[in-house]
């Protein structure tokens, strides 16, 4: 079993919550979505964790790193968490993966000088930005699985009809962590998905660049990739067309095998997601 620990460090002035598998091989650090605690992500740091060195974290305002009406949620806040948790577990290089609002944060958190990453994964991330389509997830249903997730109802929303199927045992694990997410993150994260220019921070690269869109969900069109494209020439894309937004529920093995020739390693399947208690 590949899982090592979760711990807390302080870095950019706040507390923030990782958790770490493997512990050898190559540093990858992963920084999920709006609404994914790390704990959503275990499954993915199992796999990686046989042959990496994997960090997933808690975004502030989500899972148990520090959150509250102090706090920026911004995205350029959230990209100067990243270097700072780098920086302070010494990480040196390593491959830094952002799915969807973490793709994001992971583009703005590589434009600012001073960082050690070789390669960044973008993981199916919205491009809406001024003068472009917006983001086609409505916020307000990603408001009301955090609200459902504060009354203790998260899981029988989940269940409702129209929602995405999840695994059972991803399911109940994503209704415990919801309860997690200060809801004040949504209405920022969307903010910023509208007001912030992804393809500017895009066109900064200087790294190994690689893209893997869902094939499903509308997230990343075709004529977004183009864009993408055209801001960096370099950059390597892949679609996962079997899945949708969430690539690391809807098509794990898909998305292992993307992403395996990329991390340059080769691991079996993970075990069966065990829950991590808060």
């Amino acid at each position: 079993m590949s899982f090592l620990y979760g711990k807390h460090v302080r870095a950019n002035g706040i507390r923030q919550h990782y958790l770490r598998y493997g512990g050898k091989g190559p540093v990858v650090v992963i920084v999920p979505g709006i609404v994914s605690p790390a704990a959503l992500w275990d499954h993915v740091g199992r796999w990686l964790g046989q042959t990496h060195d994997c960090y997933i974290l808690d975004v502030r305002g989500r899972g148990l790193s520090e959150s509250g009406p102090h706090l920026d949620y911004g995205v350029d806040a959230c990209a100067s968490d990243v270097l700072a948790f780098v920086q302070a577990l010494r990480l040196g290089p390593h491959t830094l993966v952002g799915h969807s609002m973490g793709a994001r944060i992971a583009l703005r958190a590589l434009r600012k000088p001073g960082h050690d990453a070789q390669r960044v994964v973008l993981l199916d991330p919205p491009t809406s930005g001024p003068g472009r389509r917006p983001y086609p997830i409505p916020m307000d249903r990603t408001l009301a699985m955090v609200r459902a997730a504060h009354r203790g109802e998260a899981e029988a929303l989940l269940r409702q009809p129209g929602q995405a199927p999840w695994p059972e045992d991803m399911l109940v694990l994503r209704a415990q962590w919801l309860a997690t997410c200060d809801e004040r993150v949504v209405y920022v994260t969307y903010d910023d998905f509208h007001q912030q220019d992804m393809l500017a921070d895009l066109a900064c690269m200087s790294i190994p660049s690689h893209l893997i869109c869902a094939g499903k969900g509308h997230v990343v069109s075709e004529e977004d990739v183009w864009d993408m494209r055209e801001r960096l020439p370099r950059l390597q894309v892949e679609r996962l067309m079997s899945a949708g937004h969430q690539l690391q529920v809807d098509d794990f093995a898909g998305l292992r095998a993307l992403l395996d020739p990329i991390l340059g390693g080769t691991a079996q399947p993970p075990e069966t997601t065990k829950e991590l208690t808060r």
